[in-house]
């Protein structure tokens, strides 16, 4: 009987020492390796971040479009009936022309173009860390339910000990046999809820792949301790990271500007562009003349050149709305910042608030979790002198086990409302 009990205590040691465990700097290095190998993994295999950046690279081409003048243009005519002139007849022409925009055009139009790429790199930057915040979090959510499953399994181990025990007491006559049923009743509670911890990994483990693009050959790495994350600024602070750095706030900065440039541009195409050209004429020899009359120039090739035309924009309807049409899009753009603005500080004060909390629990359950491991202790000591009863020792030791899972939660909630933070202020994972 009492080797059973020595045994007993073991276990409650070994589940307490489970809990209350500082984490270790080398286990913390060693965790962070395991996300960091699962973020590159993501970054490089995600359809949706190679996507964009395919997007990006495809606007930067169209900055090189808008930069460049229109194509020249070359024409040729033959003459199914020659025209005759003093010097002989024309028999074919070609003309070349080329025009340009009025100055500063080409330029306004290429800033246009490289504010639009700015604003797709910034769509980029935001979806690579949104998926980095969701990798981060969907990892630390699985090392939860990774705890969960390794602490409910070895408490099940510990109520059977407990189960032993009080059916020794029952034959012994020191308890009745409510006492044996009413472990086998933790039994059953314990066991649906180890159930639903293993079901509820699956999805989860799904949602992770999905995150990689990959199916996981090998089982998840997790180091023994969950490390510590933390904000390292106050809130004022942290929104003022946030309005100078949010991806999302950039990329509506960098399309205002877009609609900036857009105005310049509509402006100087209301006003006038010009063409430069040249002709070319081929000239047949007259045959008809006198040599001793024939003109020094017969027969030969005429040049006219420069030719120049001007376009005169002449409906101004048009180009008054294409002004209007980038002033309307430019406020549209400022509304819409001002709006994600109120958003992302409303979602900043909620953020701030669960990490508050997290941490609080954080402390509140470690303290608790070292008051019941003093109180199983006691208990342990008072069965031993048969002063308690397995009940008393059931009752704390579950009281335990819902303290330790609440610290690993709070943990969790704390690690992770840190990274759905810096996801806010724009911040990646290197």
């Amino acid at each position: 009987m009492k080797k059973n009990i020595i045994n007993i205590g073991a276990l409650i040691m070994f589940f307490l020492a489970l809990w209350t465990n500082n984490s270790h700097a080398q286990e913390e290095e060693i965790g962070i390796g395991y996300l960091d190998e699962y973020l590159v993994l993501a970054a490089e295999n995600n359809p949706q971040i190679r996507s964009l950046y395919k997007e990006y690279l495809a606007a930067l081409e169209k900055v090189v479009q808008e930069g460049t003048l229109p194509d020249p243009q070359i024409s040729f005519g033959y003459f199914i009936q020659p025209v005759e002139t003093r010097v002989g007849a024309q028999q074919a022409t070609a003309s070349f022309s080329q025009m340009f925009p009025w100055f500063g055009t080409l330029d306004a139009q290429e800033r246009v173009a490289a504010e639009r790429a700015q604003a797709r790199l910034q769509l980029f930057e935001d979806a690579k860390l949104e998926l980095f915040r969701d990798v981060k979090i969907t990892y630390t959510e699985l090392y939860y339910l990774e705890m969960a499953i390794q602490v409910t399994e070895e408490n099940l181990a510990l109520l059977s000990s407990f189960k032993s025990i009080a059916e020794v007491q029952f034959e012994s006559g020191k308890t009745n046999f409510s006492s044996v049923l009413q472990v086998e009743l933790e039994e059953e509670e314990l066991e649906s809820r180890l159930a639903y911890l293993k079901d509820s990994r699956i999805p989860l483990l799904t949602e992770f792949e999905e995150l990689l693009n990959e199916e996981l050959q090998e089982p998840l790495g997790f180091p023994d301790s969950l490390w510590e994350e933390q904000l390292l600024n106050e809130k004022s602070i942290l929104l003022e990271m946030i309005l100078a750095e949010n991806p999302r706030l950039e990329q509506l900065e960098h399309q205002a500007r877009s609609f900036e440039e857009q105005l310049t541009v509509a402006k100087k195409m209301g006003l006038p562009s010009f063409t430069l050209g040249g002709t070319y004429t081929n000239i047949a020899s007259r045959t008809d003349l006198d040599p001793d009359m024939a003109l020094p120039d017969n027969g030969q090739d005429a040049f006219i050149f420069p030719q120049i035309g001007i376009r005169v924009p002449l409906y101004r309807k048009k180009y008054k709305a294409m002004r209007q049409e980038a002033i309307l899009q430019q406020e549209a753009v400022q509304l819409k910042k001002e709006n994600l603005e109120n958003e992302l500080e409303t979602k900043l004060e909620q953020l701030y608030r669960d990490y508050v909390d997290a941490v609080r629990n954080v402390e509140l359950y470690s303290r608790l979790t070292t008051i019941a491991k003093q109180s199983l202790e006691l208990y342990h000591t008072e069965l031993s002198t048969g002063r308690n009863n397995v009940l008393e020792i059931i009752r704390m030791e579950r009281q335990l086990l819902n303290y330790g899972l609440e610290l690993a939660r709070a943990k969790t909630e704390r690690n992770n409302n840190v990274y759905r933070i810096n996801y806010l202020i724009g911040e990646s994972y290197e």
